[in-house]
């Protein structure tokens, strides 16, 4: 048996979309990149929306129009995919990381004000696996020290905390769309905000700088190319078109997940808080704290080997050669990030994936890890 790590889910209503602009005159700037933004925006409860062709591009862009620059200061998590911290640093500005929480693997706002400084103008958070960060207690401790928060939910596109949708916290927030999160559109992003300088700012930055006459060569500010096609935002439209359908499927396959992991010991099924709604991106287990980053490495071998594909999620940001060399950072630093990063395993999910292939993926990991 050959499972993927992953695999986006393609309908014939997805591939209609797309062939419809492609049969148009109207490849980029067009009605589908207004349409989607628009759903988006409706549908997480914000205001605005600008979509760009990366999620990375749209955390950039939110970083440029709050004017963090060099010598600023944003506090941010070490245990994530290193876009959010080279978004920080792309215009100067200084990540400082802050050790996570062991259950929801999110930053620990219980330890953010003692890595507070005079530099200190933001805290960049990161919705991980899906699960929301503890943004009430992230928005008091912003609002106590003055400083922007910012929402790196690329991964969490449906999920809820309490009342709110993920994407609707902080003074901005943006969404990925890669093939392995619950909406594909290839590749892409975009920036949501209830904000309207911050829109204007970010629509007018990913389209080269253009104002907001978007008069073709008149240029008011420093821009980049990082605009959404329509192709792809035709992609966007349909796939979200079909949101709760996705999200209901990959619930039923954490669920298989869930109970075929009882049965397991040593092995630790993701943790999702009372007050959230989980909308699923990756199924990432845990060893337990006997085994070391070689023997977790020994059971990743022995599933590949076996057809699974797999792979540990995330490494620390820290300890990635270019932050040793550019932060000075080393292992010791952030010790329940660096333990959970050593014993992590993301296993093969998707919408598709069918029951007996979960429980072929538990039953080779159960015999691995009693090897083990």
């Amino acid at each position: 048996m050959e499972i993927p790590l992953a695999r986006p889910d393609i309908v014939e209503s997805d591939v209609k979309a797309v062939l419809e602009v492609l049969r148009s005159s109207t490849l980029a700037l067009g009605p589908k990149l207004d349409a989607f933004e628009k759903n988006i925006a409706e549908y997480v409860g914000v205001r605005y929306a600008v979509a760009t062709n990366s999620g990375t591009s749209a955390l950039h862009l939110i970083i440029r129009a709050l004017g963090l620059r060099g010598g600023d200061e944003v506090i941010t998590t070490p245990f994530s995919f290193i876009a959010s911290s080279n978004s920080i640093l792309f215009d100067g500005a200084k990540p400082v990381f802050v050790d996570i929480d062991s259950t929801t693997l999110t930053i620990d706002p219980e330890r953010i004000e003692a890595a507070i400084t005079p530099r200190t103008k933001a805290i960049l958070a990161v919705d991980v696996f899906g699960h929301p960060a503890n943004w009430p207690a992230l928005e008091q401790v912003a609002r106590k020290h003055n400083l922007l928060l910012i929402e790196d939910s690329a991964e969490a596109l449906g999920s809820e905390f309490g009342e709110r949708r993920c994407g609707s916290f902080g003074i901005a927030a943006v969404f990925g769309f890669y093939p392995n999160k619950q909406i594909t559109t290839g590749e892409g992003g975009v920036v949501l905000t209830d904000d309207s300088n911050i829109a204007t700012l970010c629509r007018s930055m990913s389209n080269q700088g253009r104002g907001k006459a978007n008069e073709w060569l008149q240029h008011v500010r420093l821009g980049y190319n990082y605009r959404m096609d329509e192709m792809s935002a035709a992609l966007g439209v349909a796939q979200l078109s079909r949101i709760d359908e996705i999200i209901a499927a990959r619930a039923r396959v954490a669920d298989w997940y869930a109970t075929a992991l009882e049965e397991i010991e040593g092995v630790e099924a993701p943790f999702v808080a009372s007050d959230v709604k989980m909308s699923w991106f990756v199924y990432v287990v845990r060893l337990c704290e006997t085994f070391t980053r070689v023997g977790r490495d020994h059971i990743l071998k022995g599933l590949q080997e076996a057809g699974i594909e797999c792979r540990n999620y995330f490494e620390p940001i820290h300890l990635q050669p270019f932050y040793r060399e550019t932060l000075g950072t080393k292992e010791g630093d952030f010790p329940v990030t660096e333990s959970v990063a050593a014993r992590t395993i993301a296993l093969p999910f998707y919408n598709r994936l069918e029951k007996g292939q979960v429980e072929y993926v538990v039953d080779v990991l159960n015999d691995l890890v009693r090897c083990s």
